[in-house]
C-alpha cells in the first residue's frame, strides 16, 4: 500500500505562508533532501496571531530536516533563522530583518541564520552572531557544523560617516534669506512649516533642503527608522542602516492608508516612512481634507494607530511637516489674482483651523528678486546652517535631560511650556495684544512661545526675550489674515 504524502500548515498563516508548501518541498528535492514522507504538520504558534509573508520558508525546512533525522545538530535552540527559499534551494532576502534580530536576541538567541544580502541589517544588533546563508544546502551544513560560516560584522561608527559632496544644498538656493532664516528656526526646534508662496519661488527647492540642516541620525533614531524601512522593503540590497535623516513626499492623491497607513493587515505609511526626518506635502489644499484631518493626531502625539479586523497596531510617526501652497486658486498673489476675495477663502479654507493651529511657523515665500538670481555671491551652506541647528538642539537635550519624551522644543508639553518658557510682564503684553488683534487660539498662543523659545537657543539665550516673542509672532502669516 503506498503511503499518502499531505503537508499541512496552521496557525493563520496568509497565502504567502501557505504557498511555502510548495516552496519547500521543492526547495528540499532540489537540494539533496528527501521530502517526509506520511502527514507533516506545521505548527506556527501563537495560532491566534495572522502569520505574513515567506520569510517562514528557511526556518520550516529546517525543521523539517531536523524531525526526519536527515540532519544531525544540537544548534537549532541556539539559532534564529528566516528567509524565502527559491525553489533552487537559493536564500532570498526578506523584510523585517531587523525587528526579527532584535526580537531573537531579547529571546535569548545567541545568533540568527538570514539571506546574505539582509545579514548587514542584522548585523547591527549587537551581541548576537549573524550568520549569512546562500541556500538551504548552506544552512544546514552549518547547522550540523560541516561548514564554517564567519560572522557579519558590521562598523556602525563608519555607516555614519558621510560625504556630502553629492548632497543637495543650501547654497544653491538664490535669495529667499528670510525663509531660510525660518527654515533654521524649524530645524533647530523640530517645528512644523507652511510655505505660502507663487509658484515659481522656490518653495519645493527649499522644502528639500531641509533634510540636510537636520541634525545627524543617532544611532537610536537610525534603529528606530530602519526598522519603519525594513518592514516596508525599502532597503537596498546589503544596507545596513538608515543613516540619513528620511524626506517622503507623497502627491496629493495619497489615500489615507498610503498616508497614514493601514490595508487589510495594518502597515506604515508616509508618515511613519518619514519617522526622524520630514515630510512635504505640496499643494496642501489639493489633498482631501479627510486625509488632512486624519494627521492631526499623529502631528500631536507623534505615533499614529491603525485599527482593522485583523488586528491593531501603533507606528511611530515623530516626523516634520513642511507643506506648502499658492495664495490663492490661480498661484497668483491676492493683489494680481483674479480670483474673488471669496474664491479666495474657499480655496485657504480647505484647510481646518485645528491643522493649521498644528503648524508652528507659516512662511511667505515671495518671488525671488532678479539680482539675487543673477548674483554670484553664493549663501551659506547646509553644513554652516547645520552646525548652529546642532548646538541649538544641544541646549534643548541639556535642558530635557530628565524627560526622555521631549525631544526637542515642538515636542514640549503645558508643563516644560510653563517651565521653560515663562516671559516678562512686558513680553506679556506683546504677547496678549497678539492675541487679541490676531484672533489667535489658545494652540497658536502655545506654537508661539515654542518658537520664540527655539530662537533663544539660537541666540544662545537662557531667556526669552520680547525680541523672541515678537519673532515668532511674525510666523503666523495666515493668522494675520494677509490674504483676505
Amino acid at each position: 500500500m503506498q503511503m499518502v504524502t499531505t503537508f499541512i500548515i496552521v496557525g493563520l498563516p496568509d497565502a504567502a505562508v501557505k504557498e511555502s508548501r510548495d516552496r519547500v518541498s521543492t526547495a528540499l528535492t532540489n537540494s539533496g533532501f528527501k521530502f517526509p514522507m506520511g502527514k507533516t504538520t506545521i505548527n506556527l504558534a501563537p495560532a491566534d496571531v495572522k502569520k505574513e509573508g515567506p520569510s517562514f520558508d528557511l526556518p520550516i525546512a529546517l525543521g523539517m530536516l531536523a524531525a526526519s533525522e536527515q540532519i544531525e545538530t544540537d544548534q537549532l535552540d541556539n539559532f534564529a533563522m528566516v528567509g524565502e527559499l527559491a525553489l533552487t534551494g537559493a536564500v532570498r532576502t526578506v523584510k523585517g530583518i531587523l525587528t526579527i534580530a532584535l526580537r531573537a536576541r531579547a529571546d535569548g538567541k545567541t545568533g540568527i541564520l538570514v539571506p546574505a544580502d539582509n545579514a548587514a541589517e542584522a548585523a547591527v544588533v549587537a551581541g548576537l552572531r549573524v550568520i549569512p546563508v546562500q541556500n538551504l544546502r548552506e544552512a544546514a551544513g552549518f547547522l550540523e557544523g560541516e561548514i564554517k560560516i564567519a560572522p557579519t560584522k558590521v562598523d556602525i561608527a563608519k555607516l555614519f560617516e558621510h560625504k556630502h559632496d553629492d548632497e543637495i544644498d543650501f547654497a544653491d538656493v538664490k535669495g529667499q534669506e528670510s525663509v531660510k532664516r525660518a527654515l533654521e528656526i524649524a530645524a533647530a526646534g523640530g517645528h512644523n512649516v507652511l510655505l505660502i508662496g507663487p509658484p515659481g519661488t522656490g518653495k519645493s527647492m527649499l522644502a528639500k533642503r531641509l533634510a540636510t540642516i537636520l541634525p545627524p541620525l543617532t544611532l537610536e533614531e537610525a534603529l528606530e527608522t530602519t526598522k519603519i524601512h525594513s518592514i516596508v522593503g525599502l532597503l537596498q540590497p546589503g544596507q545596513a542602516l538608515v543613516t540619513r535623516r528620511p524626506f517622503r513626499a507623497p502627491h496629493h492623491t495619497a489615500s489615507d492608508a498610503g498616508l497614514l497607513g493601514g490595508n487589510i493587515n495594518p502597515t506604515p505609511g508616509e508618515i511613519s516612512i518619514a519617522h526622524h526626518g520630514v515630510l512635504f506635502l505640496d499643494e496642501l489644499p489639493e489633498f482631501k481634507r479627510s486625509v488632512l484631518e486624519t494627521m492631526r493626531q499623529p502631528l500631536e502625539e507623534g505615533h499614529v494607530t491603525i485599527s482593522r479586523a485583523a488586528g491593531t497596531m501603533t507606528f511611530p510617526s515623530q516626523f516634520m511637516l513642511v507643506a506648502a501652497m499658492n495664495p490663492t486658486p490661480d498661484g497668483k498673489m491676492p493683489g494680481e489674482s483674479r480670483s474673488s476675495p471669496r474664491e479666495i477663502q474657499n480655496y485657504l479654507g480647505r484647510i481646518s483651523g485645528p491643522l493649521l493651529d498644528r503648524i508652528d511657523l507659516h512662511i511667505e515665500v515671495p518671488q525671488v528678486k532678479f539680482r539675487d538670481i543673477t548674483s554670484e555671491r553664493t549663501g551659506e551652506t547646509s553644513a554652516q546652517v547645520r552646525e548652529r541647528v546642532i548646538a541649538a538642539r544641544q541646549r534643548q537635550q541639556k535642558r530635557f535631560a530628565e524627560k526622555p519624551k521631549v525631544t526637542c522644543n515642538a515636542r514640549m508639553g503645558s508643563r516644560e511650556l510653563k517651565a521653560y518658557c515663562s516671559i516678562d510682564a512686558d513680553t506679556m503684553e506683546l504677547v496678549k495684544f497678539a492675541m487679541s488683534d490676531l484672533k489667535l487660539s489658545a494652540r497658536a498662543y502655545d506654537r508661539i512661545l515654542k518658537v520664540a523659545r527655539t530662537i533663544a537657543d539660537l541666540a544662545g539665550s537662557e531667556h526669552i526675550t520680547s525680541e523672541h516673542v515678537s519673532e515668532a509672532i511674525q510666523y503666523r502669516s495666515l493668522d494675520r489674515q494677509l490674504w483676505t
